[in-house]
C-alpha cells in the first residue's frame, strides 16, 4: 500500500535481541529480578474475544519491561526507552488456542505526578514497524506529550518483531521491485502478472500459518489487550495514514473503551480497492502540481529559471518525461542497480511526501536527468525500506499481508483494464501503476475480511485531521471518515505533505496537545494555515 505515513524509516532489528524481525523471548524472571513488571489492567478486566464461550475470555498476561536492544539510531538514548511483548491470542475465535507476541516500546511520562497514563501510536504502513517509527525519531516529535503520558508504540501483528510475515529474500525484492509496474505491451503485462502470482506463492509458502490472522479486525483486538495490559480502562491512541484505519476499527469494535484518540491523515475505510487508488493516484499527482509550482520559484537549483521560463507544467512535463524515457533506457547509479521506470516512479512518489523532501527531489530529477540515477534510487529505497547493503525490513510483505486480510476484493486483469482510462485521466504519471496495483491481493490464499461499515455510536469525540495537499491519503478522506465515526471532529491543515500534526504546524500541535492532555477537543471544522 502507498499509505506509509511514518514507515519510511530503516530498522529491522529485534528490540528484544533478535535480528532479522526475529523476537528473542527475554525470560519474564530474569524482567522481574530487575524489579520491571507489568499490570493486568483495571480490576482483572479480560479482553473481548469473538466466538468463545462465556466464561472464556481473554486474560492478557502482565508485561514485563525491560532494555531494548538493537534499535535503530536517530532518537532519545536506547537507555530511555524500555521494552515488553504482549502475548494475544493468534486467532481471537480460539482465545485458549495458540497465541503470539506483539512487540511493545515505551517512554515513561516524566511528569509522574500529573501522569495521565499511556497513548499508544501507530505511524502507519500497513506494515511498518512501530518501535524502529518511534525509536528512531518520530519519538522526539511528542515532547509535550510526554510529560504525561507514557508514549507507547508496537510492532502490529505480521510486522517487524511481532511474528513477522515473509514473502521473498531481498535480491527477489531487488528484481521484483526493478521490474515494470506499468506494462505497455503483452510481455511486460505477463511478467508483471507472474510476479504477483510468485509473491502470493512465497507469502502462502513461507507464512501460510500467519496470513489468516494478520488484519486490521485482529490488530484492533491486540489494541484492546494491550488497554487491559497497561492498566488502562480507556484507551488514548494517536494513530497515523493506516494508524486511522485500525484506530476507527478500534473505535467500531469497543466504542465504549475509547479515550481520547486522534486520527492523523485520515483513511476513508468506505472505499474498494479500484476507487482508494484512483483517489490516491489523483492525490499524488496533485502533489507533484504542488511540487511543480515550488521548483519552478527554486533559481538556486535552475539558474536562471524564470528566463527560460519554467513554470509548474514545465516541471510536472520535465518528471513525466524523464519516467518515460526510463522505461526504455535505465540509467546508471553509484551501486550495480540502474534505475529503472519503477523505481524513478517510486522515488518521486517518496519525495511528495513531505515538503521537507522537496529539495532533495528536485535535485534527484536534475540529477536524473543528466543521467545519474543515485539520488532517486535512494528514494526509492526508503519508501520501500532497503538499507544500504541490500536487507530490506518485512515491511513489503507485511503491507500486502496485512491488506489482503483487510479487504475482500480480488480484481481481475480484465478489471483493470476496465479502469485503466480512469486511472491515467486521475493521473497521467501514476495511474497506470496504482491501477495494476489494485490486482496486488489476486489469487490470495486467505479472503479478506468482509467489508463492513465502521461506525462508533457511543464513542467521545475522536479528533480526525485531514492535510488539504496529502497526496497519500487525500483530505476528502477526512471529512468522510469523521462522518461514518459519528463522533468525529474535523480538524484541517492546509499545507503540504502527508498527515499534519509531524509538519511541526504550531495551530495543529496546539488543538492536538490541548485535546491530548486537557481533554478539550477542537471545535469541529477547525482550519490551520
Amino acid at each position: 500500500m502507498l499509505f506509509t505515513g511514518k514507515s519510511i524509516s530503516g530498522g529491522g532489528r529485534s528490540a528484544l535481541g533478535g535480528r532479522g524481525g526475529k523476537p528473542f523471548l527475554v525470560a519474564g524472571a530474569a524482567l522481574l529480578a530487575l524489579g520491571v513488571m507489568g499490570q493486568y489492567g483495571p480490576a482483572g478486566e479480560a479482553a473481548a474475544a469473538p466466538g468463545a464461550r462465556a466464561g472464556e475470555p481473554y486474560r492478557p498476561a502482565p508485561l514485563a519491561w525491560g532494555a531494548c536492544h538493537d534499535l535503530p539510531p536517530g532518537g532519545p538514548a536506547p537507555r530511555s526507552f524500555e521494552c515488553a511483548e504482549l502475548t494475544v491470542p493468534l486467532d481471537y475465535s480460539k482465545p485458549r488456542g495458540k497465541t503470539m507476541k506483539v512487540a511493545l516500546i515505551r517512554l515513561r511520562a516524566t511528569d509522574r505526578a500529573h501522569r495521565i497514563g499511556s497513548l499508544v501510536f501507530n505511524f502507519g504502513g500497513p506494515g511498518g514497524s512501530g518501535i524502529d517509527a518511534f525509536a528512531g525519531g518520530s519519538a522526539a516529535q511528542f515532547k509535550k506529550l510526554g510529560t504525561r503520558y507514557d508514549l507507547v508504540s508496537f510492532d502490529p501483528r505480521g510486522v517487524g518483531r511481532s511474528r513477522p510475515v515473509h514473502c521473498a529474500g531481498d535480491k527477489r525484492k531487488d528484481e521484483w521491485l526493478a521490474m515494470d509496474t506499468s506494462p505497455d505491451n503483452a510481455s511486460e503485462k505477463a511478467a508483471l502478472l507472474s510476479r504477483g502470482r510468485a509473491f502470493v506463492k512465497g507469502c502462502a509458502n513461507r507464512s501460510g500459518k500467519s496470513l489468516p490472522h494478520v488484519g486490521t479486525v485482529a490488530a484492533a483486538r491486540d489494541l484492546d489487550v494491550m488497554r487491559i495490559a497497561l492498566g488502562e480502562r480507556k484507551l488514548n491512541y494517536f494513530g497515523f495514514s493506516y494508524g486511522t484505519w485500525l484506530g476507527a476499527e478500534y473505535a467500531h469494535l469497543f466504542p465504549k473503551k475509547v479515550g481520547r484518540t486522534v486520527l492523523d491523515g485520515a483513511v476513508n475505510t468506505e472505499l474498494n480497492p479500484l476507487r482508494f487508488f484512483r483517489e490516491q493516484a489523483a492525490g499524488f499527482q496533485r502533489a507533484l502540481g504542488h511540487f511543480g509550482t515550488w521548483a519552478a520559484q527554486q533559481p538556486q537549483a535552475e539558474p536562471n529559471a524564470k528566463a527560460k521560463g519554467l513554470t509548474k507544467d514545465a516541471v510536472v512535463t520535465r518528471v513525466a518525461t524523464l519516467l518515460h524515457s526510463l522505461d526504455t533506457k535505465p540509467i546508471p547509479t553509484d551501486t550495480r542497480r540502474e534505475l529503472t521506470q519503477s523505481l524513478g516512479e517510486a522515488g518521486v512518489l517518496t519525495g511528495l511526501y513531505s515538503k521537507a523532501i522537496w529539495p532533495a527531489l528536485w535535485q534527484a530529477i536534475q540529477q536524473a536527468e543528466s543521467g545519474d540515477g543515485t539520488i532517486l534510487l535512494a528514494l526509492s529505497d526508503a519508501l520501500f525500506q532497503r538499507s544500504p547493503d541490500g536487507h530490506y525490513t518485512n515491511y513489503l510483505d507485511a503491507s500486502g499481508s496485512i491488506y489482503c486480510a483487510s479487504t475482500p476484493q480480488r480484481y481481475t486483469e480484465r478489471d483493470v483494464a476496465k479502469a485503466l482510462p480512469a486511472f491515467t485521466k486521475a493521473s497521467p504519471v501514476f495511474g497506470p501503476t496504482l491501477a495494476w496495483r489494485s490486482m496486488d491481493c489476486t489469487g490470495w490464499p486467505v479472503k479478506g475480511t468482509p467489508a463492513h461499515h465502521i461506525a462508533a455510536p457511543g464513542a467521545p469525540p475522536i479528533v480526525v485531521i485531514g492535510n488539504t495537499g496529502d497526496p497519500a491519503t487525500p483530505y476528502t478522506w477526512a471529512p468522510a471518515l469523521a462522518e461514518q465515526l459519528g463522533s468525529g471532529v474535523l480538524l484541517t491543515l492546509n499545507g503540504e505533505g502527508h498527515s499534519s500534526y509531524m509538519t511541526g504546524n504550531p495551530c495543529i500541535q496546539k488543538a492536538v496537545n490541548t485535546y491530548l492532555l486537557h481533554g478539550k477537543p477542537p471545535v469541529n471544522g477547525t482550519k490551520c494555515q
